[in-house]
């Protein structure tokens, strides 16, 4: 049986996100069974910053975390800016963590984590330049390849993305 059979991941994003940190954890999360649904604060479609499209199948106004079992962060700075202004996409964030349901992030897609305030005391990495904001709200940042803590996935760029996938698929499997 597949490793995330009868899981359901939310990816949540909007325009301007890096198109490689959605498309190849969505492989890896479809790949394994799992079912993936994008989220954005806006119905439509959302591109990224080198082209892609990608249709959304839900608000984040209309999301619940309830609804699903683990969710995907992607980066993009354009993306992970925007997306923290949208308070349903910080309140949907922030219920995973309420939840205790895994969350797997990459690049600048912590940035929406400082909003949440979800990072006290958590162990972590992302792109360089967020290190500072990310310590403020209190994750102890250290630049690896692949972070995991308390269900916490984190990677730094698209070069970690084959380290990051195999980590968010083996911990959306053990939730």
């Amino acid at each position: 049986m597949p490793e995330l059979a009868n899981k359901k991941i939310a990816f949540l994003l909007t325009n301007g996100y890096e198109d490689s940190e959605l498309t190849s954890p969505w492989e890896a999360v479809t790949q394994a069974g799992g079912e993936a649904v994008l989220v954005a604060p806006k119905a439509g479609q959302v591109e990224g910053k080198k082209g892609h499209t990608q249709s959304v199948d839900l608000t984040s106004a209309d999301a619940s975390a309830d609804d699903f079992d683990a969710l995907v962060l992607p980066g993009g700075v354009v993306n992970a800016d925007h997306l923290r202004m949208d308070e349903a996409a910080v309140a949907f964030t922030k219920a995973f963590f309420d939840a205790d349901k895994p969350v797997a992030v990459i690049c600048h897609g912590g940035w929406i984590l400082t909003d949440a305030d979800v990072l006290q005391g958590r162990r972590m990495t992302s792109y360089s330049s967020l290190k500072t904001d990310l310590r403020n709200a209190g994750a102890d940042w250290v630049d690896e390849e692949v972070v995991v803590d308390q269900g916490l996935v984190s990677s730094r760029t698209p070069d970690d993305l084959p380290a990051f996938n195999a980590k968010l698929v083996e911990e959306f499997a053990q939730s």
